[in-house]
């Protein structure tokens, strides 16, 4: 496929290149990702951490995506994109150096705020990627979008092989294995070396910031102060608490203090946007990307540890692998399959949401491998191409937003990930596996009951089983010398994931309902059309 290719609509002599070193950045996080996922046992079982602990580590990994990419898109055309994957390329050697110095006490926050910067990285990355292929390519947004993606599967993919080969067959250190997605860092830091990056349409056409926020106006800033109310609430003010041990960040007072930030972060928006009221269209897109960012990525988190419970550790990560190689594949036929079913992006979108709740119900359901490659493979299929075809749509109706809008829209997608969809469900796999075994065997559950409850939201505290205790019975049963009581533990915590993955599905299921509803919508004025400016 030639940049020069007038098939490809690309507009810039190297856009083949920009558009490989923009895959190979997306590839580095993917890799990094799927690796975490599969260490969380090890994280759980060496520093006893409970699921909802995991998760909001595994969540950090997400919602620092959000300020990259937010941050990232807003200044992207003035300070260049170039500067941007400098920083990015910085922050990923920075965490690595971050993460790899867990240990004791500390080791909650020093993984917490490794994944943080990671994540950082990883959304500046975005910022700079996202906007430049739809830059790049105008006349097939999502084809490319999703070939851009297509390397997050592909990360995946290569983080699930080697953890299944380093961990489960050689048991190598949980450094060694996390240390493997520099490889690909220093393969895009070349490959962005030393290359023109044109600017997004909106800034060639002299679009100040201003306009560029109109369609997003006081509806899109409400929800970006949402998250960053809940990121202050939930993950910022307990973490400043235990690195300096001040109670006020833990206190009533800091609740004021995370209101004003989410409330101070709505008005800077919506000022900067002229106090326009936003498109309502736009808004039903931010808030559906955040309920995609909790299902696919929260879920991704969480899959590998889920499935191996369920079979074999050995197995949830052949598993993942094998729904990542799907996602990898599909993604470069967006086009095709477009055409052949004559679907607008919406209409792919909503197909994907009906699979994704169909194979996540299917997947709770799992006894055997055969039954599991079925059931993942229609939650792969239904999550493939979710991520970079809302990018599509939110490029080709919101030209003059510039790379703003889809900043945005990824930034609140990684925030939901981390702040709702990871922590969402560590605290669901808490809570299910407690009442589970509470249920079987009150006087086994006072014994592994974890010493904290799990929060989340509005929901009441859930106290779910003991890390610790939890991994040595796991590593009895994979040896044979189970007790019959740690058999019945294991058991508890496979039903309370079955549970977790059933509640996981009414998020899709909701998802499918909003896209109908935007069917309808484009078909009332006529059909989904790309607007230009």
């Amino acid at each position: 496929m030639s940049s020069n290719d007038n098939s490809s609509g690309a507009i810039a002599p190297n856009a083949n290149r920009l558009l490989w070193a923009g895959f190979m950045a997306i590839l580095a996080a993917g890799v990094g990702f799927a690796i975490r996922g599969g260490i969380f046992d090890n994280w759980g079982s060496e520093f006893g951490f409970t699921g909802a602990q995991l998760g909001a580590i595994g969540g950090a990994g997400f919602s620092g995506f959000c300020f990259g990419i937010i941050i990232g898109g807003v200044i992207c055309d003035k300070v260049g994109y170039g500067r941007l994957v400098l920083l990015a390329f910085a922050l990923h050697v920075l965490s690595a150096v971050v993460t790899f110095t867990a240990s004791g006490a500390s080791a909650y926050n020093t993984l917490y705020w490794g994944m943080f910067i990671f994540a950082y990285a990883n959304g500046t990355l975005e910022a700079v990627s996202n906007p430049l292929v739809a830059t790049l390519f105008p006349a097939k947004r999502t084809h490319y979008l999703n070939i851009l993606h297509a390397s997050w599967p592909a990360g995946m993919v290569l983080g699930g092989i080697c953890g299944w080969v380093l961990d489960d067959r050689f048991q190598v250190s949980w450094k060694w294995q996390l240390s493997l997605y520099l490889i690909p860092t220093v393969i895009y830091g070349l490959m962005f070396l030393g290359q023109h990056m044109p600017k997004s349409e909106a800034s060639a056409k002299g679009l100040k910031l201003g306009e560029m926020l109109k369609d997003v106006g006081m509806a899109g800033a409400a929800v970006i102060g949402l998250f960053i109310w809940l990121f202050s609430k939930d993950a910022l003010g307990p973490m400043l608490g235990g690195l300096t041990g001040a109670a006020f960040f833990t206190s009533a007072s800091w609740s004021w203090v995370a209101i004003a930030l989410g409330g101070g972060t709505f008005l800077i928006f919506s000022g900067l946007s002229g106090w326009a009221l936003g498109s309502g269209l736009l808004f039903v897109l931010f808030v559906t990307h955040a309920l995609l960012g909790a299902v696919e990525l929260g879920t991704d988190g969480w899959i590998q540890n889920i499935t191996g419970n369920i079979l074999s550790s050995e197995q949830g990560k052949i598993l993942f692998v094998f729904t990542s190689m799907t996602m990898f594949a599909l993604r470069f036929c967006a086009d095709f399959i477009e055409r052949k079913l004559g679907l607008s992006p919406v209409g792919l979108l909503l197909l994907c949401a009906i699979l994704a709740c169909v194979g996540l119900n299917l997947t709770a359901g799992i006894s055997t491998f055969a039954g599991a490659l079925v059931a993942l493979t229609i939650y792969g299929i239904g999550k493939t191409f979710f991520w970079p075809t809302m990018l599509a749509v939110a490029s080709d109706r919101f030209p003059r937003t510039g790379a703003v809008a889809i900043s945005i829209m990824g930034g609140i997608g990684m925030m939901s990930a981390g702040l709702l969809g990871s922590p969402g469900l560590g605290y669901a796999k808490d809570r299910f596996a407690g009442e589970e075994l509470k249920k079987a065997d009150a006087a086994l559950y006072a014994e592994y009951k974890a010493a904290t409850p799990s929060k989340f939201l509005v929901f009441s505290d859930a106290y779910g089983l003991d890390g610790k205790k939890l991994g040595e019975a796991k590593a009895a049963l994979a040896a044979g010398t189970a007790t019959e009581q740690q058999k019945k533990v294991h058991e508890a915590d496979m039903r309370g994931d079955r549970r977790t993955l059933v509640a996981d599905s009414f998020i899709p299921a909701i998802m499918a309902v909003i896209y109908l509803l935007l069917v309808l919508y484009f078909k009332a004025k006529g059909g989904y059309k790309p607007v230009q400016i």
